[in-house]
């Protein structure tokens, strides 16, 4: 498996409003196309938010991820990983609550606090479709993204009994420590699947010196109990996806993180970004993973263990 980089593709995400881009998945219906499309473009990983269709907001409810979780997985065998993330403005109580009824093979997990900033984006667009969008964006001027030890012993306690393992992502330093500090006491087990996020306002920048510095942290800390894996955030996405693959590491790509494609164009797909993926992966001599090979690489409990 040394040759082998895991492609996760966040689907649609809470960060990016309907107004950004034309091609953003909304609808169950688009969700499910798009996911279906990632993975048969070499995505092994289905990052999954739900948006209120009507609207385009983040939907929280496991009532909104049920109108295509069992859609997909009659359809793909991809491994599906849940947010636990949600959106800032929500408390841990309600991001939790789809993980926890559905018991997915992988969720997300946000390893500490942080300011998340969006309101910078605002300068780029003269016009909303709706009217929460401008509020969303401006309120993050003013917002802590909460993700406490409390919160995330929460988490790690709600989802225990259902095998369920995390993507831990990590937007610092300081949260590197944190998950060697549940580690240290047994709270999460390796392989410890650690996702490092790069480019969010009030977390690392996109520097390669950035890059590195979560490299080299995360190997002291955890040596060979970790798989690593990177996501960029906008423009960035695909320089730092290939420095993690060069080193071994894997990637997460999809439009929550990003929404382009080629330079200066938006990407008209999550599978757009997905092949391009593919493409780099394979200009370095190595191959995309498949669905059962992520499962085997992270240990996962099998799609057949989910209540989905």
């Amino acid at each position: 498996m040394m040759n082998k980089i895991i492609i996760t593709c966040a689907i649609t995400g809470a960060i990016h409003t309907p107004s950004m881009s034309p091609h953003l998945p909304i609808t169950p219906d688009q969700i499910v196309e798009e996911a279906i499309a990632a993975s048969e473009a070499g995505a092994a990983i289905l990052h999954l938010h739900a948006r209120d269709p009507e609207t385009g907001r983040p939907d929280q409810t496991p009532e909104g991820f049920g109108k295509f979780l069992p859609r997909l997985k009659q359809r793909c065998s991809a491994v599906i990983n849940l947010t636990t993330g949600g959106s800032p403005y929500m408390k841990v109580e309600e991001r939790v609550r789809p993980a926890a009824q559905f018991k997915p093979e992988v969720a997300s997990l946000n390893m500490g606090s942080i300011n998340f900033g969006l309101y910078h984006l605002l300068g780029r667009y003269k016009e909303f479709k709706f009217d929460w969008e401008r509020q969303h964006l401006e309120a993050t001027r003013d917002l802590v993204f909460r993700n406490s030890f409390k919160d995330i012993e929460y988490i790690l306690a709600t989802c225990y009994d259902s095998d369920t393992r995390f993507e831990f992502e990590c937007y610092d330093i300081g949260h590197l420590y944190n998950l060697a500090h549940f580690l240290e006491r047994g709270l999460v087990r390796p392989p410890l699947f650690v996702q490092s996020v790069f480019g969010i306002l009030g977390g690392i920048g996109t520097h390669p010196e950035d890059v590195m510095q979560m490299k080299r942290t995360a190997d002291r800390l955890f040596g060979a109990q970790y798989r690593w894996s990177v996501l960029g955030a906008g423009s960035a996405q695909m320089r730092i996806a290939a420095m993690s693959a060069s080193m071994g590491g894997h990637i997460r790509v999809g439009l929550e993180d990003s929404l382009w494609g080629r330079r200066g164009r938006l990407a008209r797909s999550n599978a757009e970004q997905v092949k391009l993926a593919c493409d780099m992966i394979r200009g370095l001599g190595l191959e995309p993973a498949g669905a059962d090979e992520a499962r085997e690489i992270l240990l996962l409990k099998g799609a057949d263990r989910v209540a989905f």
